[in-house]
């Protein structure tokens, strides 16, 4: 470890600019500053129409947050300013354990009001930020273009132009992260490094309090910190002891509030609720740890693994490769390419234990991926000989991709849709205008409702208390299902209620949660309750009027 340090691409360009330039200052000057104008233009394309659906007929089109997590993970802020509470006891409350994203809608929508546009459009500003945080990092780490590279791979990319238009977790956990990054790669040129590692331990906090898998980023964050203060190693041990105690300091406040106001087991349950089962197999890691790598397929066709064959010529020219060895061993020990690498493995190791891999997981991974990709390539392009040729290659093939990604996204920029946004409105409309007791609606999709159209709303998938518990406290008027009715869901209705379809709205592409269905929720004559032990209740009921599939 005594040879480490950063390696500086741009160097041999210095030594003997002259064979270098190929075109005037002037004109590479333009040609830089039309190049940065395509980016802007195709950046601002994100901030269009965020009242649209998420695109409907993509590779992604399965991804649950498109009809639940903008409302979910926003919904304290959205009931605070419309119900004027942020906690709905028993419900699903993930700010407990999540803060930072809502704190930061709750701000916004002091301004903008409760809108999805303006949820969104905080995601967008996130991106923004991403990019701009992109740029700072990779800025003199090679070549001037090669920042632009990257941000080119980012901002044409339709899989991320899906992903950061959704008011989710991911906008704000890239954008802690990359800031993360750039502090750390510069505690060696603070007057005092200590304090900016403690900086850190409180963006660490942030991202913690952001989406608990920033855990898995960790590692990245560790490598950042470390390669750039190698050099002064007396710093690292006060450095590290700085970022330990500010995290711990600002985690453990949180942690102390919650334990303070008794939501311990709101916190617990957002871990328990996003543990799924694994296979019996023994081998089962094997064929998650397959499928989470090949899911970054759902990012990028090419320029995914465009990066990972950068990523892994470069391990293997660094470690067999004796006459390569200097320029791959100069990128892998390279803070942010390190970093990158690191950021990606700890996320598709995050997916392989939870054996539950969502599009939305790879927002990370396709950033990152695209960050070493514009890198690796601008150090083959560096070198003499056969590395060279290779980066050309890489590059050429990755342009054929970046101009198809380019045409896929424009495609999705000029068809806008507005199915659920429609059908939520709609359905909001037929509760107002038909009453039935209480207004409350119970839905899966109950806060993404909310968000729209300020319909008071529980879930009946997700909460500390179980469903009959939480209809016998709040007693629903509404329900609202998609596409068909869950057995176990229609039994612990049963219990209390018994149910008349009124309605149906179609809204989205998936075939299994295309038709939002509305029925009202009739309360059994004299409070009466039925018992499931003496009665089958998970089909429909002679009192029911029921005409979707139970299943």
């Amino acid at each position: 470890m005594g040879g480490l340090y950063t390696y500086d691409y741009s160097a041999r360009l210095r030594a003997d600019p002259g064979e270098n330039e190929l075109l005037s200052k002037s004109t590479q000057r333009w040609l830089f500053i039309l190049w940065l104008t395509l980016i802007a233009g195709f950046a601002l394309l994100h901030a269009l129409n965020l009242r649209a659906d998420f695109p409907n007929h993509t590779p992604w089109h399965s991804d649950w947050a498109k009809y639940t997590d903008e409302g979910w993970y926003g919904n304290a802020a959205i009931r605070a300013h419309l119900f004027g509470h942020w906690y709905l006891k028993g419900d699903f409350n993930p700010a407990v354990a999540a803060p930072a994203w809502p704190f930061l809608e709750w701000l916004l929508f002091f301004v903008t009001g409760v809108t999805v546009e303006a949820a969104r459009g905080l995601a967008v500003a996130m991106f923004f930020a991403n990019l701009l945080l992109i740029y700072l990092l990779l800025r003199n780490r090679g070549s001037k273009w090669m920042p632009l590279l990257a941000l080119t791979f980012i901002v044409t990319s339709p899989f991320l132009y899906c992903f950061s238009r959704l008011a989710i977790l991911e906008p704000l956990l890239i954008t802690l992260t990359l800031g993360a990054l750039n502090l750390a790669l510069r505690l060696p040129r603070l007057r005092r490094p200590a304090w900016g590692a403690a900086g850190l331990g409180i963006i660490f906090a942030l991202m913690m309090l952001t989406k608990a898998t920033a855990v898995f980023l960790l590692p990245a964050l560790v490598w950042a910190i470390l390669i750039p203060l190698w050099p002064r190693r007396a710093l690292i041990g006060r450095c590290a002891l700085s970022t330990a105690a500010a995290f711990a300091a600002a985690f453990g406040v949180w942690i102390t509030l919650v334990a303070h106001y008794g939501l311990l087991a709101d916190y617990r349950y957002l871990f328990v609720v996003n543990k799924y089962p694994k296979p019996k197999e023994f081998y089962w890691p094997l064929v998650s740890l397959w499928w989470s790598i090949h899911g970054g397929l759902w990012v990028d066709h090419i320029l995914i693994p465009l990066a990972g064959l950068v990523t892994l010529g470069a391990l293997f020219a660094g470690a067999l490769l004796a006459r390569h060895k200097d320029w791959a061993r100069n990128l892998l020990l390279d803070p942010a390419f390190g970093a990158s690498i690191l950021a990606v493995a700890g996320y598709l190791f995050f997916m392989t234990y939870q054996y539950h891999p969502q599009p939305r997981y790879f927002a990370v991974v396709a950033i990152f991926s695209f960050m070493l990709l514009a890198q690796g390539v601008c150090a083959l392009l560096d070198q003499p000989g056969w590395p060279a040729r290779a980066g050309w290659s890489l590059l050429a093939v990755a342009t054929l991709a970046t101009i198809f990604n380019s045409f896929q996204t424009l495609n999705y920029v000029t068809h806008p849709e507005y199915t659920f946004v429609d059908a939520a409105q709609r359905l909001t409309r037929y509760v107002n205008e038909h009453p039935n007791g209480n207004r409350l609606l119970l839905s899966t999709s109950s806060d993404e409702i909310t968000l729209v159209s300020h319909l008071p709303t529980i879930c009946d998938d997700f909460g500390t208390q179980n469903l009959v518990s939480k209809l016998n406290a709040y007693r629903p008027g509404w329900f609202a299902a998609w596409n068909d009715l869950d057995p176990g869901t229609l039994e612990d209705i049963h219990s209390r209620f018994s149910l008349e379809q009124v309605s149906a709205f179609h809204a989205f592409d998936d075939r299994e949660r295309n038709l939002l269905v509305l029925f009202k929720l009739h309360p059994l004559p004299g409070g009466r309750f039925r018992d499931p032990q003496k009665q089958d209740l998970k089909v429909p009921l002679a009192e029911d009027r029921i005409e979707i599939p139970v299943q």
